[in-house]
């Protein structure tokens, strides 16, 4: 997306989501500005700082002047040079005393305003839809949330600590040349007016190759997470090799970024060390000239050449101090085009915390699609009674896990209207909506936390032995309680420590604890063994009651008993009823139901077997 059509659209954001502008240099105020008087105190210290340091050399100046003039005897000259000696001292004692109470300010300064920037990406970040962050790496947005709120500190640390004192120095020894003799001064003036602003300009066309090679590593960030977090199926593929070369190529492609920005800030530094030569040249010989014809005095000789002298050390590190700027810039700008987008589903300004009493689901002439093109549903209308356990069946791509994601609101439909309760779901604020909604996915995912912290998830104000009740029915208690630290095992990086089966449970204990109206579950038994899944079963028919339920099953065994049975075709309901009716009138149901081989459906429909379950379905449709 360019920059003309992000400013041309209209900006959607969640209401409780922080109010972040979507330009670099908004975002960096925006921030700044929470911390404005920590960074006025931080300006007023360094510009001290920095004036006294670059008014030593003046300081020597009157040093020399006065022992030039006094007769010659010791204790004369001491008593010549005491006032410029004094000053001399009282600039070195305040160079010091201003330049570290800066130094500490920011230090303190820095760490919380970082994590104030974290906080306030991240809490944006959470707003973002299902398919923005299944379309991002993981890792790469962590990365890009580390990049941009560093950026932003060490931005402000540049311009305070870096560029600041770069302009006292350039304006305090323009003006000392100026004493001493003012076309020397228009010598430097004019040169280092010229100088910035060169080296300014070359440094903003580099903007471009730092945000790129920004992207490139937050992209090999991204590939090494992922590869990390599978690691266990590489080597159970014998495909570390290939993950090597893969990440191979990434650091290929982001080293061509980072060369395409280093070779550009070497020509950068290139132009600015000649130009320094020059100015280290010339200003000598120049100063050297008018000290030769008694155009100035000796202590002014050396206070030009110390001072120009200052300004070439100053200029020859600009150059860094310049790449460096825009690098973090980079960085920053990259962050905010990655993270600062318009939320594509937000709760409507009038949304209310509607209370689930009945759970019944409506679907009423829905359309939908993921993207241009091939609908999912048209016109998909359903109802779904309170406290009725259905099922959903189809194969791969038929439309179940699309229903599914619609009701959770994890996407929303082009038009038409999803009801519970006689509500539009986009009537109630998303938190309301997933609070009284219980999910058990087929492959669940848990938090790097102790298993105590997983299963209190459902319910964070659930007691010990709440959770250990939760985890009781879900046949979770056992297990936990063979492990040597118990309910305080930490599980690993998305459950890894665990065995699927042992995840599955966890889920489910999750779920229990939570106590939804409406109860969702995605193959909810499948990675347990046939013994523990009949206990399960049980418990889930006993947490059933009274909830409105939906099954997606890929094994129709598990849905036998069930209220009803709809039965999906790219994206139709071609049949619905119960098990036994369905079987009864030879329809789609039966075929899948013969299908089916060790109790599970296959994932595709064999050649010309759908357009057979379409027709038999619609021929015995109950529209």
């Amino acid at each position: 997306m360019t920059k003309k059509s992000r400013k041309s659209q209209y900006f959607q954001r969640a209401a409780d989501a922080p109010n972040l502008p979507d330009t670099t240099f908004r975002f960096i105020y925006h921030f700044v500005s929470d911390f404005r008087w920590w960074y006025v105190i931080a300006v007023i210290l360094e510009v001290i700082h920095a004036t006294c340091g670059i008014m030593l050399p003046y300081a020597i100046g009157e040093i020399i002047r006065s022992v030039t003039r006094s007769p010659g005897a010791s204790k004369s000259i001491f008593d010549a040079v005491s006032q410029p000696l004094m000053l001399f001292t009282a600039l070195s004692v305040g160079e010091v005393i201003f330049g570290r109470a800066a130094g500490l300010l920011q230090t303190i300064l820095h760490p919380i305003h970082r994590q104030h920037i974290v906080r306030s990406l991240y809490a944006y970040l959470q707003h973002h839809s299902h398919r923005y962050l299944s379309s991002t790496f993981a890792g790469s947005l962590a990365h890009r949330i580390g990049e941009t709120s560093l950026g932003v500190t060490q931005t402000m640390q540049m311009l305070i600590s870096e560029f600041m004192p770069v302009i006292i120095v350039y304006a305090v020894a323009t003006m000392l040349l100026y004493r001493a003799y003012p076309p020397l001064a228009a010598f430097v003036g004019v040169w280092a007016v010229l100088f910035v602003s060169i080296s300014f300009w070359l440094a903003t066309r580099c903007r471009i190759y730092s945000r790129k090679a920004a992207a490139a590593r937050s992209e090999t960030t991204g590939i090494i997470v992922d590869a990390v977090t599978n690691l266990n199926s590489s080597r159970l593929f014998a495909q570390l090799g290939f993950e090597r070369g893969y990440l191979k190529e990434q650091l290929r492609r982001e080293l061509k970024e980072v060369r395409k920005s280093n070779w550009y800030s070497e020509r950068i530094r290139w132009f600015q060390f000649i130009s320094a030569a020059i100015l280290k040249i010339g200003t000598l010989y120049y100063s050297l000239s008018l000290w030769s014809q008694g155009t100035i005095a000796t202590a002014d000789f050396v206070v030009a050449t110390s001072l120009s002298l200052l300004i070439i050390s100053e200029a020859r590190n600009l150059s860094k101090r310049f790449l460096e700027f825009f690098e973090h810039i980079g960085n920053i700008a990259n962050g905010v085009f990655t993270i600062v987008q318009p939320h594509e589903i937000i709760d409507r300004e009038s949304a209310i915390a509607h209370s689930i009493t009945q759970g019944q689901i409506e679907f009423r002439q829905v359309n939908f699609s993921y993207s241009l093109g091939k609908k999912v549903f048209d016109n998909l209308s359903i109802t779904i009674q309170p406290g009725q356990r259905v099922g959903l069946v189809g194969f791969s791509g038929s439309g179940k896990s699309s229903f599914v994601n619609l009701i959770l609101r994890l996407f929303d439909p082009q038009s038409g209207e999803i009801l519970i309760d006689g509500v539009d779901i986009q009537d109630m604020t998303q938190d309301a909506l997933h609070s009284q909604i219980s999910l058990i996915p087929q492959d669940p995912s848990l938090f790097h936390r102790t298993l105590m912290e997983n299963i209190r998830y459902g319910r964070l104000d659930a007691t010990d032995e709440e959770v250990i009740e939760a985890a009781g029915k879900a046949y979770a208690h056992d297990f936990i309680a063979q492990i040597k630290e118990g309910y305080d095992s930490l599980v690993g990086e998305r459950g890894i420590k665990l065995s699927g089966g042992q995840r599955q449970r966890i889920a489910i204990a999750r779920v229990i604890l939570k106590d939804a109206p409406i109860l969702i579950l995605d193959e909810a038994t499948s990675s347990l063994d046939s013994i523990t899944e009949k206990a399960i079963q049980d418990t889930l028919d006993s947490v059933m009651n009274g909830k409105t339920v939906i099954v997606v099953a890929h094994r129709l065994s598990t849905i036998a008993d069930l209220d009803r049975i709809l039965v999906f075709d790219q994206g139709r309901i071609v049949e619905d009823g119960t098990h036994p009716k369905l079987l009864a009138r030879r329809g789609a149901y039966y075929r899948l139901w013969k299908m089916q081989a060790g109790g599970f459906l296959p994932v595709e429909a064999e050649p010309g077997e759908e357009k057979k379950l379409i027709k038999q379905g619609e021929s015995n449709s109950y529209f």
